[in-house]
């Protein structure tokens, strides 16, 4: 029997993951002057953490499965604590960049290793509801990010980096001592003799296309792409636009993630049992872009902080509907289908701030006009494409039922 002590720490290390993400973001004003930097950057910065996420998730995965989960955690958050120690010595854009690399692998080490020790020390009857805290700890560690690196950055530019260097060590240190391997050893010999061939992500992401729950998969890389373009630029904008400081930055984004978590405990359950996951899924991406475009509307800065948070509330409470949803679709093939929500919510940490940084460069509206086109399209795609599996599953068991 595994300690009690293994949970809370596994979704503490989730949260340090997915907390790095973000961390940069409400320093990335001062960052890019210190650097002599353009807009772009700040999108590339962002992009390039999901980048190589995206391309070592499948390879660390791999090594779980073979030789422990405990491994990967531990290599992980040596890896998240090396890429913030190079980014707070950082004395040029390039080695910032380099750190930010090293984040992503340290992700896509840390991440799949933790969600499949969840997946082992858990009954079935008891993982729906502890994928559910995993995936909170998730969503809150990448909303509440930016907020947590801009009250840090009060005394000093390189004091989140510091701070999450430190947290990721503690961490490190606690699972080295607390948790034990998930993975009986003859498990990982017989595994490290079997010679699997894999198929490569693309491929993997090609067969992904041609699946029931491909419309599903695209809404999790819109829901992302819109969330990480909205982030990647959100503290440029409103300090060109509308002159907010470093400090209102950080408030802003603390009280409107903690307000948008809160509304994820709170109401996701409640609705989605009252109107279904489909309807709730098409509601949340229609105001999400609502509200995305509803930014340029007002520079008064609690007019923001009401927009913003509302946009965080739609979101949180849009990915645990979709994550619900595609596990329901998913059948036998479960394995396959969180790998793939785990790519296409890579691809959306990559597209969604590179083309906000290069739309920035072009108009300071234009990455919020775009957002909101791409949520509002995958709104309306979602009408159309649900409903026509809700119909077709209906009257499938319609004719189930005439046959008996």
């Amino acid at each position: 029997m595994l300690p009690r002590s293994a949970f809370p720490l596994l979704l503490l290390n989730m949260f340090l993951a997915n907390l790095s993400m973000g961390l940069v973001i409400p320093i990335v004003p001062e960052l890019l002057e210190m650097f002599s930097a353009s807009g772009q950057a700040a999108g590339y910065l962002v992009s390039c953490f999901g980048l190589t996420q995206f391309l070592f998730s499948p390879f660390a995965g791999n090594l779980s499965d073979r030789y422990g989960r405990k491994p990967m955690i531990i290599t992980g958050l040596i890896l998240f604590a090396i890429s913030n120690l190079l980014a707070a010595f950082a004395g040029d854009l390039t080695l910032l960049f380099v750190s930010r690399l090293i984040g992503g692998i340290g992700s896509a080490a840390l991440v799949p290793a933790i969600i499949a020790y969840v997946a082992d020390i858990t009954e079935d009857a008891q993982r729906s509801k502890a994928m559910s805290w995993l995936g909170a700890s998730m969503t809150s560690g990448f909303i509440i990010g930016p907020g947590v690196g801009g009250l840090l950055a009060e005394w000093g530019i390189t004091m989140p980096f510091f701070a999450s260097a430190s947290v990721g060590l503690l961490a490190m240190i606690c699972s080295m001592w607390m948790l034990p391997e998930p993975l009986s050893p003859e498990i990982r010999r017989l595994r490290q003799s079997v010679q699997d061939k894999k198929d490569n992500i693309f491929r993997q992401i090609g067969l992904s296309v041609k699946s029931r729950y491909f419309i599903m998969l695209l809404i999790v890389f819109a829901m992302t792409f819109g969330l990480t373009h909205f982030e990647a630029i959100f503290p440029l904008f409103v300090v060109q636009g509308y002159g907010f400081t470093t400090q209102q930055i950080a408030i802003l984004l603390t009280v409107c993630s903690l307000i948008g978590t809160l509304n994820q405990v709170l109401l996701t359950d409640r609705i989605t049992r009252r109107f279904g996951e489909k309807r709730v899924i098409v509601a949340m991406l229609l105001l999400s872009a609502f509200t995305l475009a509803s930014l340029l509307f007002s520079g008064n800065y609690y007019y923001v902080m009401i927009i913003t948070m509302l946009f965080f509330s739609f979101n949180n409470i849009l990915r645990p509907t979709i994550n619900t949803l595609l596990s329901k679709e998913a059948g036998e093939d479960q394995g396959f289908v969180a790998g793939m929500n785990n790519a296409y919510t890579s691809l959306g940490t990559i597209f969604g701030p590179l083309l906000a940084g290069i739309l920035y460069e072009i108009h300071i509206d234009l990455p919020y006009l775009f957002g909101a086109f791409v949520l509002l399209a995958s709104s309306l795609v979602s009408v159309r494409k649900l409903n026509k599996k809700s119909s077709s599953a209906s009257t499938n068991a319609l004719t189930g039922s005439i046959n008996q």
